[in-house]
């Protein structure tokens, strides 16, 4: 009995020493993984794109693009933006910063400066030069944006050694989200161009493998008919080919597939329709290919970031709408191209070497004009007669007709030497405005720059005002309009406001380092950065105000 006791607690012991050798290996081994960082981090925005694209598009996506994100990454199906106004250069800005125009400065695509009396552009900088095009307007860089981006931080964490390349066919959309210490930032110059250039900001001479790109004369490859990439009777997700809402191109009567983009480039901006075309989105995606190949993007032990905007979304969008033929098959060639790309990353990165994730810089709304038809409240602003009305106001009022300087971006500035001049309070004047302003018709709400420097607002779009609001640059008046009311020509759509159709976009992680899950728990733009750095194991953007999503984190 004694014999069978001893051999019995030899194999317990035997048996929990395997156990604990075992339990110490898979935790080991744990480590191990969680420790592996990625060698490549790739920032995709989507420009323009609802989240509803995700769910309205799902049934005709591949498995290799959106669904594989969907399916194997973290799908967070209520991101929002935080901040008003909901714009290409304040988006891209804010995915990268972990920030609002608040803090990171973007207030808008380009505002009126009130140091220099003139309109800025958030990419804009006199300082530099175009590189591999002789233009003067394609002179930018990142200075205007105030904070650093996670890959700005990822550089100064592994001693400049990691990479950070941005890629787009718009220059704002490459040069914000790539950063201040940035290698490159490369765009798309159409005209009578069609290559990718950059500026003196980087470098002073192309790369031979972005020579060889634009030597390959891909962009002339697009230049080809457009038709539904399906058979067009199967697009049962959105409107009639034909209708009254879409804008089209100049040359063709009607807004209808199928178009031919070699015949009417020559009265489009020649390479330019390729950017208003899904063709737009092909090119980017062939560039970056190119860039994590020419590169050697994630080769090596340090962190790599690169960032692709795909525009084209954005340029379809706003001539056709969002319940156009036209945008549903952008969106169906745009999953291919994912998938293309992300079969590039497998091979030359490593399937599980890389992490990705993939946003929006705004939404959209449904054309006003098709809202209307189907008795949705929308409408059109007029405001040139709103901008006469509110002259008339100053004029009686305060006895002079040039105390408002501009009006931009919803937002209206005084001219503060004239105001001291005539001995007026500037606060009065600013609460003066808004008084009379919520009077007019289709305006739902109008703040002055000192309640929004000076009250603290919690909910409701007051703190989307309030987090877009920046004390510097931002105006002296700042309006809001009627939901579903904008100001812009009767056909296609925009975006810029706080209301869901604009807010709601999508938010997918997936690769290495990322849970297989998804959430309706509500997330915000500029809680991407600080997932993206505590991944990575470094500094939180300088200005970053958003929260690592741990729900997303491994």
């Amino acid at each position: 009995m004694k014999q069978i006791a001893v051999l019995f607690l030899v194999l317990t012991i035997s048996f929990y020493c395997k156990a604990q050798k075992s339990i110490h290996k898979s935790e080991t081994e744990m480590i191990k993984v969680s420790n592996d960082k990625p060698k490549l981090v790739v920032g995709i925005v989507v420009d323009q794109m609802r989240y509803d694209y995700l769910t309205r598009f799902k049934n005709k996506y591949g498995e290799g693009g959106f669904m594989r994100m969907i399916n194997n990454g973290f799908n967070c199906k209520n991101n929002h933006f935080n901040y008003i106004p909901t714009k290409t250069g304040p988006g891209h800005a804010s995915v990268f910063t972990g920030t609002t125009p608040k803090i990171h400065g973007i207030i808008a695509n380009d505002w009126y400066d009130k140091q220099t009396k003139k309109m800025v552009y958030c990419a804009g900088d006199t300082t530099v030069l175009a590189v591999g095009s002789s233009s003067e307007s394609e002179r930018m860089s990142p200075h205007l944006m105030k904070t650093t981006t996670f890959a700005d931080e990822n550089r100064l964490f592994t001693q400049m050694r990691g990479k950070s390349i941005g890629i787009s066919i718009k220059d704002r959309g490459a040069v914000l989200p790539a950063g201040h210490s940035a290698n490159a930032a490369y765009w798309f110059r159409g005209k009578k161009e069609g290559n990718f250039i950059t500026s003196t900001y980087y470098m002073n001479e192309l790369p031979k493998w972005v020579q060889d790109f634009n030597e390959s004369k891909t962009a002339e490859s697009y230049l080809k008919v457009w038709n539904t990439l399906y058979d067009i009777t199967t697009y049962n997700e959105s409107g009639a080919d034909l209708n009254d809402f879409e804008r089209g191109f100049k040359g063709k009567e009607t807004a209808t597939f199928p178009y031919d983009l070699k015949k009417l480039s020559t009265q489009n901006a020649g390479f330019d329709i390729i950017k208003s075309t899904p063709y737009g989105n092909s090119i980017v995606a062939d560039f970056a290919i190119a860039a994590l190949k020419g590169e050697d993007l994630g080769k090596d032990d340090d962190t790599d970031v690169l960032t692709v905007s795909f525009s084209s979304t954005d340029y379809v969008g706003h001539n056709f709408g969002v319940n156009s033929k036209e945008i549903q098959d952008t969106y169906l060639r745009l999953d291919k191209d994912l998938e293309r790309f992300f079969n590039e990353l497998d091979a030359e990165v490593g399937n599980g070497n890389y992490t990705v994730f993939l946003t929006a810089d705004h939404g959209a709304i449904d054309v006003p004009l098709y809202l209307k038809s189907v008795k949705i409240p929308a409408g059109y602003l007029e405001f040139d007669e709103t901008r006469k009305k509110l002259r008339t106001f100053m004029l009686n009022r305060f006895k002079s007709n040039d105390l408002i300087e501009n009006i931009s971006n919803n937002q209206i500035f005084l001219n503060r030497v004239k105001l001291k001049s005539l001995g007026l309070d500037l606060t009065e004047v600013q609460q003066a405005i808004v008084n009379e302003i919520i009077n007019y018709e289709h305006v739902y709400k109008a703040y002055s720059a000192t309640t929004l420097s000076t009250a603290f607002f919690t909910e409701g779009i007051e703190t989307l005002l309030q987090n877009g609001y920046n004390q510097k640059r931002s105006g002296d008046i700042l309006v809001i309009e009627d939901p579903a009311f904008i100001s812009y020509p009767k056909t296609g759509s925009t975006h810029g406001s706080g209301l869901n159709y604009d807010t709601h976009v999508p938010l997918l992680f997936f690769g290495n380092g990322i849970q297989k899950g998804e959430t309706l728990q509500k997330t915000v733009i500029p809680d991407i950065a600080p997932t993206m750095s505590a991944l990575l194991g470094i500094s939180f953007p300088n200005g970053a105000t958003g929260t690592p999503l741990e729900i997303v984190l491994k």
